[in-house]
């Protein structure tokens, strides 16, 4: 009888050893694999905002043109903080440059990019890929159709930064920094406006250049 509680308390004892290996590297795996996906998320956001990511791209082209195409650089904001932004090209003659942008929405942070031309005033595209918005209201700030409304836009005017600015309903008429609200999502789209110009004006030292086209 001794020797049988023993030989079940072994096995008992082992078996909670191997489940614990199992589930640690479960873990491990799932974590891996979680940072991999957020990873690739970031690439493809970068790569939409400057219309460089195509339908039906695997994630090893996802990473080569990421790689082969952006370069990750550091500025220091007007409240000595580093930023982190990308450029788009070569160094030496950049196709744009893709910012973060962050902010508190309605429901929750609100993260995206915006990118600009060379000349640090056109808006080249703009994406929102992590946020907890209301679906078919707020949460329409994440579809094509509504990023598609800042392409081209400017976001300086004589020489000062106005941001580009969602309106509360349709555009009575067409403007260089607006573009047609959300029915519906006037609060999502006021912490967008207040988001683009916070980090725009954070990232000012950098944008206002001598040389930029007005």
């Amino acid at each position: 009888m001794k020797s049988s509680n023993s030989y079940t308390y072994i096995f008992v004892i082992a078996m909670a050893i191997v489940s614990a290996l199992m589930l640690s590297v479960l873990k491990i795996s799932l974590q891996e694999r979680q940072e991999f996906n957020k990873l690739l998320d970031t690439r493809k956001n970068v790569l939409k905002t400057v219309g460089a990511l195509k339908a039906g791209m695997s994630d090893m082209a996802i990473e080569e043109l990421y790689q082969s195409k952006f370069r990750k650089n550091v500025v220091t904001d007007t409240e000595g903080r580093e930023r982190e932004y990308y450029i788009y090209g070569s160094s030496d003659s950049p196709e744009g440059y893709v910012l973060p942008v962050s902010g508190k929405g309605v429901w929750s942070t609100i993260n995206g990019f915006i990118a600009l031309e060379s000349d640090w005033n056109t808006v080249r595209g703009i994406s929102f890929y992590d946020h907890g918005e209301t679906p078919g209201l707020g949460g329409e700030i994440e579809k094509d159709f509504f990023s598609d409304r800042f392409v081209g836009k400017k976001i300086f005017r004589d020489g000062k930064l106005v941001s580009v600015t969602i309106a509360k309903s349709k555009l009575t008429k067409p403007s260089e920094h607006a573009v047609d609200g959300l029915s519906g999502a006037s609060l999502t789209t006021g912490a967008v406006n207040r988001l683009l110009r916070d980090d725009l004006e954070a990232y000012l030292g950098m944008l206002k250049e001598p040389d930029r086209e007005e």
